[in-house]
């Protein structure tokens, strides 16, 4: 072959690895992941309390967020996204997190932080040094300020602005606050995204201990997206680029899902209206349950907000907890269909059977019942989970779980939450959802022009590929493309 003709199949090659890699590159905004890998793994069951424990300790764009993993109890129940942070980037993988408010990350020379994990993600500990872009925040500056809702007499002036965040099974992360470049993945037309800077400030885990840092559900950080000032999301509007909505849709079939920060103008979703009375959580006012169609007799304090928090909606806990009172009734209810069931308690916790038939068939819809007429159907294939072939477990749990006031409370996670657009409004303190298909997309709105833009789902955990080519294809073209050449 002469000369001429191997150059120009050279840059045949060059040209359409520059176009794979750009192809790669679009489309990427937060990718989520969920942590216990593994759909059936039985053993992922003893992690699942822990994890739920700790989850209750604590010009305007559009943007997407790629997401990876899923709710079910029987794989990571956890979800996760990767984020680029300073100058030169560097992506870390932070759990998404509703039910909390800062963003950190694990900082180099990090005392007991994780150094590699089970989820078959490379961990990455930030250096605030190797960033032009990073710089510590002082108890001087306003964002230290927000943290404690006021000037804090344990932070004095020149030092730095510090946190501790202890959860409910003993894991501890403490650290100092940073700000640097954060970058968004803005919605720009239909399945399209441009990179958008922002200055965030987040906190750098200087040491870390318990479950945290475990390897077999280390990540880098976690982001959260609660109410309060110092949440991403807070720095995000205050800053004028976006518009405090978002939106999630869980795929608890595919894995991954959507999420996406803006106003979502399709599917439509009704709304009940968000509580003031705790701004750490998202709580609403619950009316009524019904299984199969038959309301439960209950007492009508039950669900009474009064000094407590309501109901909490949190796609970060895995299951679902109901008032010793509800529980009963409910578990008793699902299985008048099947009195011939014998129960068996696994890990001395789950209530479990062996089933043979089609959930769906065997077993009631519980649906419950919110203020202004919002109803949430969960099906019997989101409650009752498959641990292995045909044993099934309850995703329900009695709440052990106490507000101060000594009332057990009501908590809905990714059992109910799954496969449902869930959207936070908090422009006008509002929560909604429908159920929805996650794995196809949602639409967006633009503020700045109008336009509706389509946000698609994501699964950052799912095998590599691009746009339908996987990598068997992929090395085999390479190497066609070779022979080629020589």
């Amino acid at each position: 072959m002469d000369s001429g003709r191997r150059r120009m199949r050279w840059a045949f090659l060059m040209l359409f690895l520059v176009d794979l890699m750009c192809v790669v590159k679009g489309n990427v905004v937060f990718e989520v992941h969920h942590k216990y890998g593994g759909r059936g793994e039985k053993a992922a069951l003893s992690s699942l309390r822990a994890h739920d424990s700790r989850r209750h300790g604590r010009m305007l764009a559009s943007m997407d967020f790629q997401l990876g993993g899923d709710g079910s109890p029987t794989n990571a129940a956890l979800y996760y996204t990767k984020i680029t942070i300073g100058t030169p980037p560097v992506d870390y993988h932070v759990q998404v997190d509703t039910g909390s408010d800062i963003l950190w990350v694990n900082c180099h020379n990090c005392l007991r932080c994780p150094t590699k994990s089970d989820l078959n993600i490379p961990l990455q500990q930030y250096d605030l040094k190797a960033s032009s872009t990073g710089k510590t925040i002082s108890c001087d500056q306003a964002f230290c300020a927000s943290v404690f809702n006021a000037p804090s007499s344990d932070c004095k002036v020149g030092f730095n602005c510090e946190y501790a965040i202890t959860y409910g099974d003993g894991s501890r992360t403490e650290g100092y606050f940073v700000r640097d470049y954060f970058r968004f993945d803005q919605v720009t037309g239909n399945l399209l995204t441009s990179a958008m800077n922002g200055s965030i400030a987040f906190g750098c885990s200087a040491k870390q201990s318990g479950e945290l840092g475990s390897s077999s559900e280390a990540v880098d950080g976690i982001i959260g997206f609660g109410q309060a000032n110092t949440s991403v999301l807070s720095q995000l509007a205050s800053s004028g680029k976006v518009k405090k909505i978002f939106s999630h849709c869980l795929d608890s079939y595919k894995g991954g899902g959507i999420f996406a920060i803006g106003e979502v103008v399709q599917p439509k979703v009704n709304r009940t209206k968000l509580l003031q009375n705790d701004r750490q959580h998202y709580n609403v006012v619950l009316k009524d349950i019904d299984v199969g169609g038959q309301l439960l007799n209950l007492p009508t304090d039950i669900f009474d907000t009064g000094s407590s928090t309501g109901t909490i909606i949190d796609s970060g806990t895995t299951l679902a907890y109901l008032p010793n009172n509800a529980y009963q009734q409910v578990v008793d209810k699902m299985m008048v269909q099947q009195p011939n069931l014998k129960t068996h308690i696994v890990e001395q916790q789950f209530k479990c059977f062996y089933y043979s038939e089609n959930v769906d068939d065997g077993f009631p819809v519980v649906t419950f019942h919110f203020e202004g007429g919002l109803s949430l159907p969960v099906y019997p294939h989101d409650y009752l989970f498959e641990v292995r072939d045909t044993e099934y477990c309850i995703g329900w749990q009695n709440s052990e779980m106490q507000t101060k006031d000594g009332k057990e409370i009501t908590l809905l996670g990714d059992l109910a939450l799954s496969d449902k657009l869930i959207l936070y409004d908090l422009e006008n303190q509002t929560i909604g959802w429908t159920q929805y298909n996650c794995s196809s997309s949602i639409k967006v709105k633009d503020e700045a022009t109008g336009n509706t833009y389509a946000v698609g789902a994501h699964n950052i955990s799912a095998a590599f590929n691009v746009s339908g080519v996987n990598v068997l294809s992929f090395l085999l073209l390479i190497v066609a493309l070779f022979n080629l050449i020589e």
